[in-house]
């Protein structure tokens, strides 16, 4: 049974974070991020992305531009031999959100609403599994749900050696967390 994943945030994880980002023409894939989760597919982790996307709340886009972009962000996982288990968002926001998403809800990460769903779904060991994300927020919401290996992605800082924040690892990038991991 596989019981472990890699939780994946979306935006400056599996693609260049440029605020906001809906559009297929906006979408560059982080260099590595392929290679990383075939990596970790044969190593027997399923791939659950869980993405904070408040640009639905804040009426920057909507839910279905956010579901097309997202069915063609899958389809090129496929393509490159490492299709995606399953993908969380949240579209919530506890300020700045248009009803009915202005709320401060338990989904949007550092609240761990979306791991701790992903865990009870696929029956996961959050001991045995990995989150990856390149905020702060990222690493408490993988603390509070039990994940028992947190990477931070920080190309500004580029030791592995003194893990910044409450990550346990930081990556400057995947190809260097693919020959750690």
């Amino acid at each position: 049974m596989n019981n472990k994943a890699v939780f994946l945030d979306r935006d400056g994880v599996i693609n260049i974070d440029r605020s906001y980002v809906y559009k297929v023409e906006e979408f560059d894939f982080m260099d590595g991020i392929f290679e990383f989760c075939r990596h970790a597919k044969k190593l027997g982790y399923k791939l659950v992305v869980v993405t904070n996307q408040s640009g639905i709340g804040r009426g920057y886009y909507s839910e279905d531009d956010f579901s097309k972009l997202t069915n063609w962000m899958k389809q090129r996982f496929l393509e490159n031999g490492c299709e995606l288990d399953a993908i969380y968002f949240c579209p919530h926001h506890p300020e700045t959100a248009v009803a009915p998403y202005l709320t401060n809800c338990d989904c949007r990460k550092p609240a761990p609403g979306m791991l701790l769903k992903a865990i009870q779904d696929f029956a996961l060991s959050p001991s045995e599994s990995v989150m990856i994300g390149d905020n702060e927020t990222d690493m408490q919401a993988a603390k509070a749900a039990g994940i028992g290996r947190k990477v931070l992605l920080d190309a500004e800082h580029l030791t592995t050696d003194k893990p910044k924040s409450s990550a346990d690892e930081s990556w400057p990038n995947l190809t260097v967390g693919l020959e750690s991991f």
